[in-house]
């Protein structure tokens, strides 16, 4: 039996973004090991094994891809291994975090968001970014309320560079505010955390669009035996109409195939 494909599942990001996969590729292991929350360790991809990974992920249906600055060297590996392939991707990536010597920072700065995205574009090797997020530290309304990030994006995207902004935030009331004027939320949404569910109705009732980031927990869902921990987490999101598309960061190849097939079948409802 041949492996399922996300092809013919394609679903609108918001009201008038791109169509994308149900299921988009976190690339953070890509470009860095440090500071990661994830149960096990892992040795970061060379560049033979992200090239195969990448070209997995795309023969499987796959088309939206996450980076951000924070990621270590994420996006300026994924410049070079998307070379050619620029109109089979949706790339969104970041402002406000910066990752280095181990530490993260954060800069919502006007000046400091503009540098952000022009680097982006450089290292993705791109003139334009499709979705670009700020990186919340956890103060969304204060980023939100008090920082310029949020006009400058406008800015961006009115010059063409990026062709929507939104939020990746931590809280609900960030959420919300971040939909009122911006095109998208990144919100947490899994088995383990559903507060923000409220973000992703308001999202389906306005035209927004929703990722869902830590869909999977970041591998730390477990459920009682005989349960596919997978399947119910991808059960959970999918039968929300406001969810577009889940990053998942795996860089394993087996697991790639099997959330591919996964989502298949649950939107598929077989």
């Amino acid at each position: 039996m041949s492996q399922p494909t996300l092809h013919d599942l394609y679903r609108p990001l918001g009201h008038d973004g791109p169509r994308v996969s149900p299921l988009g590729l976190g690339t953070v292991k890509l470009g860095r090991d440090q500071g990661v929350k994830y149960p096990n360790g892992f040795r970061i991809p060379d560049d033979d094994e992200a090239r195969m990974l990448l070209k997995q992920a795309r023969d499987l249906g796959i088309n939206l891809i996450d980076t951000a600055p924070a990621y270590g060297r994420s996006e300026e590996r994924l410049g070079p291994l998307l070379r050619g392939q620029r109109q089979d991707w949706v790339i969104v990536s970041k402002v406000g975090e910066e990752f280095s010597d181990g530490q993260s920072r954060h800069d919502f700065s006007a000046a400091h968001t503009r540098f952000s995205v022009e680097r982006s574009l450089k290292r993705l090797e791109t003139d334009y970014i499709d979705l670009v997020l700020v990186h919340s530290d956890g103060n969304d309304l204060a980023i939100l309320n008090d920082s310029e990030v949020y006009p400058t994006l406008a800015a961006l995207k009115r010059e063409g560079k990026i062709g929507g902004f939104g939020f990746s935030g931590k809280t609900v009331d960030g959420g919300l505010k971040a939909l009122e004027q911006g095109d998208c939320a990144m919100v947490t949404y899994n088995l383990n955390e559903r507060n923000e569910k409220a973000v992703i109705d308001y999202a389906s009732e306005h035209g927004k669009a929703i990722l869902v980031k830590k869909a999977l927990a970041s591998g730390h869902v477990c459920l009682s035996p005989g349960v596919d921990p997978v399947r119910a987490s991808f059960e959970l999101l999918f039968e929300h109409p406001g969810v577009a598309s889940a990053i998942v960061g795996t860089i394993n190849p087996l697991h790639l195939a099997h959330n591919v097939a996964t989502v298949a079948k649950v939107l598929r409802k077989n």
